[in-house]
């Protein structure tokens, strides 16, 4: 029997169950179709036990963990500015992390091609400067893909962190300098706990972006480097097989799914949601 008080919330599960999980589970029996006709795992099987496709589904994971990683050392300094700033200078922090993000992502993704090619600023620069003896391109190198995902993703960290910051108790941080903590770790030991929810929600946001993220994935890496979401588009552009697709699909949904899940269980600790 349907309480009333649960009426205004069966709209949204209509919707979420005719538009996310309907399609989930048809991609899902897509999978399960051999190319013989037949039903099962083969899909599954035939690609995990290829080892070029595994280093494909490793190495997409890796990269996934190396933006995180990058983007979490990019985010400290401005944190901590922020932490410090005034009421104008946070908005003006504030203005400058939303502003890449009223760009389009390909918009983005094609401004880093002209920023790391060989005749763009960074290489021109380093030239300049004597560090290198001839100009240099970053594009279709793991390096360059790297640098253009974090510029990508840092709003992604910084945005949760920056809303946790706001509403952050600063009598909590006089309390640890009274004791005789330092600045550095009065910060670190009665601001940060805060925060750590925040930067666990961030860190799910931009590793799932970071290995979904085709576009830049395909324009900045190229050829050269596969990831996941190229060998997706592969397999139903060029091959036309469509159940091996789905198969790879479902597994880049697991593998993201399981390490975005153990984050967010993270994330709910009570230990850490005592700080929240």
């Amino acid at each position: 029997m349907i309480r009333k008080e649960t009426l205004l919330s069966w709209p949204m599960i209509a919707f979420m169950v005719l538009f996310f999980i309907s399609p989930l589970l048809l991609l899902a029996g897509i999978s399960l179709r051999g190319a013989d006709g037949s039903w099962g795992l083969g899909n599954f099987a035939a690609f995990l036990s290829d080892p070029f496709a595994r280093g494909v589904l490793t190495g997409t994971l890796a990269l996934g963990a190396k933006v995180t990683c990058f983007v979490s050392l990019a985010a400290l300094p401005l944190v901590m500015l922020y932490w410090h700033a005034g009421k104008r200078l946070r908005g003006l922090i504030l203005i400058c992390t939303l502003l890449p993000m009223l760009t389009a992502n390909v918009v983005r993704t094609f401004a880093w091609v002209v920023l790391l090619g060989r005749n763009g600023p960074i290489s021109q620069t380093l030239l300049g400067l004597g560090l290198t003896e001839r100009p240099f391109s970053l594009l279709f190198s793991e390096t360059g893909l790297i640098i253009a995902l974090v510029q990508i993703e840092l709003p992604l960290l910084l945005l949760p962190v920056f809303a946790v910051l706001n509403r952050a108790d600063r009598k909590t941080l006089e309390a640890a300098e009274v004791l005789g903590a330092g600045r550095w770790r009065a910060w670190f030991s009665a601001i940060f706990p805060q925060i750590i929810p925040a930067v666990l929600a961030g860190w799910v946001l931009v590793f799932a972006s970071a290995t979904t993220s085709y576009v830049t994935q395909s324009v900045i890496g190229g050829a050269r480097l596969i990831y996941l979401p190229q060998f997706v588009y592969r397999e139903v552009g060029v091959l036309f097989q469509w159940p091996m697709a789905a198969a790879i699909s479902i597994l880049l949904l697991a593998s993201t799914g399981v390490i975005m899940l153990g984050l967010t269980m993270l994330a709910r600790h009570e230990r850490l949601q005592g700080h929240a």
